[in-house]
């Protein structure tokens, strides 16, 4: 039903388009922190948890589970 509701106002194709670009930015942030573990020893698994935090959230998030990686493990 929700789905049926942005496409059904004029602005969800704008919304779902917006959405699927922070997607692949977050996607790539975390695959190129992951590609430059070699060098810091340090690698953030890319699952659905971290993609939405770092979707959301942006670098901060990103920032927020590096440090949530370095306290709890």
């Amino acid at each position: 039903m929700l789905v049926f509701l942005i496409f059904r106002s004029r602005g969800g194709g704008r919304v779902l388009s917006a959405l699927g670009l922070n997607v692949v930015v977050a996607a790539f942030l975390l695959y190129t922190l992951n590609l430059l573990s070699t060098y810091t020893q340090f690698e953030l698994p890319i699952n659905t948890v971290t993609l939405g935090t770092v979707t959301v959230l942006g670098i901060p998030g990103v920032l927020l589970l590096v440090g949530l990686k370095l306290t709890l493990l």
